[in-house]
């Protein structure tokens, strides 16, 4: 299939993060690019401003009957009416990864696979590509702050892809560079166990056409294949790349970037969050190797505003700094919460966090009870099941129950509203992968009524 003689493509899950990426890159090449989705967000009322129509019920009279390529992200339904009436009537039907797989075999592709920071790490070196000039096609797993959208082109035949390892997307992707953060267990209920989610990642680097940038200390490292292989870290000089004389500044950072003994030069992020200083040495790592200029890169790094929803200032002022992150992992949850910590030290932090699908909750019940027990105060809202549904005797109180922490609360999306138009609370986080998103608005309202 050439992506190039398209004329007519059609999406099912059209509003997804990844699958938006995508409908733009066709809608930017003059494809009529059309779709449904379950539900209207402010990212598909983007998408139809920008010329894609979009419709929110699962109705066959609604298709597009013209379409060439029908696209479907793996978390809709199987019993989904137009997925199947495509399929039935012999259209050509694909996920999602198969067009990143043609994408990434038609371009020189840099592919950023982990449990946790693939979408800052990607978002920042496709960030830094188009701000020196080098240029690449970004296809992300968040909004990028600086831009404002999860896609862009350039006649650079460069792309950087965030690699999912949901439904073992990213085994068909075959890099010339990737990235690898973490492998810590998560999608289990695609897995199965964590042994044969991390020998699909072991497959995945053995498809890297050139080099591999890891995490220093990451598990299996001695069976990585690749080409070449480059490791970094925050600040462990053991690895290839890292980062010295870190400082906190304004809600930043600054330090030294290093490959092995030399210091290839100062660098100064913008971004909160301890572990976005690691995630830039990673994006640093690659435009190193990638051999662009550094002087152009501090710039460009010094002007990156982050991604939206990854360790975001909703408010940031002496009296009150209001977060908000994706985090939906323990471990993102831990690294979220130990830097808000060191960033606003001897404030009260409170925290609300959404559980994102019944068995992540389920398998992870202990370890996020372990990461909320570093806020001060904990609200629990009920799970959002995503793809799922409801698993007995799994819900937030689970999770609340394993809790060590006494000032924690189950509460609804409107107890909440209340609350944090009542509170005062000085540091407050957002997290979750589910639909809290769309309380942050509202909450930053009611903070800023009671503090105006």
């Amino acid at each position: 299939m050439n992506l190039n003689h398209l004329h007519n493509v059609y999406f099912i899950g059209v509003g997804g993060i990844g699958m938006s990426a995508i409908a733009r890159f066709f809608n930017q090449r003059n494809v009529t690019v059309s779709g449904f989705d379950k539900t209207e967000t402010p990212l598909t009322q983007q998408l139809q401003a920008e010329g894609i129509q979009i419709h929110y019920t699962d109705d066959i009279s609604l298709l597009s009957r013209e379409a060439e390529l029908v696209i479907y992200t793996p978390a809709i339904p199987a019993d989904n009416r137009e997925l199947n009436w495509y399929r039935d009537h012999n259209y050509q039907v694909v996920k999602r990864s198969d067009v990143l797989q043609l994408i990434s075999e038609q371009m020189q592709a840099v592919c950023v696979a982990g449990t946790h920071g693939k979408t800052t790490i990607s978002t920042l070196i496709a960030h830094i590509l188009r701000h020196t000039g080098f240029g690449c096609n970004a296809f992300l797993g968040g909004i990028s702050a600086n831009y404002d959208v999860n896609y862009w082109s350039s006649e650079h035949n460069f792309a950087v892809i965030e690699a999912d390892e949901y439904d073992r997307s990213f085994l068909k992707l075959y890099p010339h560079i990737a990235v690898v953060t973490a492998m810590d267990a998560d999608h289990l209920d695609i897995y199965g166990t964590v042994e044969e989610m991390e020998k699909c990642y072991l497959t995945f680097i053995s498809q890297i056409k050139d080099t591999l940038v890891y995490k220093h200390g990451l598990k299996h490292s001695a069976l990585f294949k690749a080409p070449n292989k480059k490791s970094y870290s925050l600040q462990n000089d053991a690895a290839n790349y890292y980062a010295a004389d870190i400082q906190m500044q304004q809600g930043g950072y600054r330090f030294n970037f290093c490959a092995g003994e030399d210091v290839i030069g100062s660098i100064r992020l913008n971004v909160g969050g301890l572990h976005n200083v690691e995630n830039t040495v990673a994006a640093l790592a690659v435009c190193h190797l990638l051999k662009i200029d550094f002087e152009k890169v501090q710039a460009a790094v010094a002007d990156f505003k982050g991604v939206k929803r990854r360790f975001e200032y909703i408010i940031k002022s002496d009296q009150q700094v209001y977060i908000d992150d994706y985090a939906h992992h323990p471990e993102e949850l831990r690294m979220l919460l130990k830097s808000a910590r060191a960033l606003f030290p001897g404030k009260k932090l409170s925290v609300i966090f959404q559980p994102h699908l019944f068995s992540r909750t389920r398998d992870f019940a202990a370890g996020f009870a372990e990461s909320l027990d570093l806020a001060d105060e904990v609200i629990l809202m009920d799970i959002y099941p995503a793809r799922e549904l409801p698993i007995e005797g799994v819900s937030s109180e689970i999770i609340l129950n394993k809790m060590a922490l006494n000032n924690k609360h189950i509460m609804s999306k409107d107890a909440i509203l209340k609350w944090a138009a009542a509170a005062k609370p000085e540091v407050l986080v957002t997290a979750g992968a589910g639909d809290i998103d769309q309380l942050v608005k509202p909450i930053k309202s009611n903070l800023e009524i009671k503090h105006s």
